[in-house]
C-alpha cells in the first residue's frame, strides 16, 4: 500500500470576500469528493480571501495507479474554473 500527499496552493482572483471564497471551495471539495477517493482538508491561508492551501491524501496498491490519480487530480483541480494553482507539493509515503 501506497500513500500520497499534495499540498496544493491556490489563487482565488476573482474572490472579494471569505464567503465567496468558501463557495468555491466547497464547490471544488464536493466535485473532488463525488469523483475522487481521497481525504482532503484546507491547511493554510484560512484567513486570507485570495489565497488557499489543501492538503489531499490517497492510498492505492501500486505505484503505478497512484501516479495516475494523482495526475488526474491535479489535472482535475488546474482545469478547475476559478482556481489557479501557484504550488504543487508531492509526497509519497
Amino acid at each position: 500500500m501506497i500513500i500520497a500527499r499534495l499540498i496544493i496552493k491556490f489563487y482565488l482572483p476573482g474572490c472579494s470576500s471569505l464567503k465567496e471564497k468558501r463557495y468555491v471551495l466547497r464547490s471544488v471539495r464536493d466535485k473532488l469528493g463525488s469523483r475522487f477517493n481521497v481525504a482532503f482538508c484546507e491547511t493554510g491561508f484560512q484567513d486570507k480571501w485570495q489565497r488557499s492551501e489543501f492538503c489531499l491524501v490517497t492510498v492505492a496498491n501500486t505505484r503505478r495507479g497512484l501516479d495516475r490519480l494523482v495526475q488526474s487530480l491535479i489535472s482535475f483541480l488546474e482545469a478547475s474554473p476559478g482556481l489557479i494553482c501557484t504550488d504543487i507539493e508531492r509526497e509519497y509515503l
